[in-house]
């Protein structure tokens, strides 16, 4: 199976109820999901907008903080990604497509 690629740069776009993260393709990478109302939001655990903007936007920094160009996604998952999950989890909800 071939390495797939996602050139840099990535880029985090609101959309209703979650801000999604894409290459330089467009591909999308990552998923990061919201709760506007606050009575829904915490009774679910939710993220509130800002939090699961800052997470998208750190997502989309990745390719620049670890220095390479068209940043495989295997190693992104196995190295980055468990410990964004971890956080998301315990919070809301990160949805990745590789």
């Amino acid at each position: 199976m071939p390495e797939r690629r996602f050139p840099p740069p990535w880029t985090a776009e609101v959309q209703p109820n979650h801000y999604v993260v894409r290459d330089a393709n467009r591909q999308q990478i990552a998923y990061v999901y919201y709760e506007n109302e606050p009575g829904r939001r915490s009774a679910a655990k939710l993220l509130t907008k800002d939090e699961a903007r800052r997470i998208a936007v750190n997502i989309a920094k990745l390719p620049e903080l670890l220095g390479v160009i068209g940043v495989s996604a295997m190693p992104l998952i196995r190295n980055i990604a468990p410990g964004i999950i971890t956080l998301a989890t315990r919070r809301g909800l990160i949805g990745w497509q590789c």
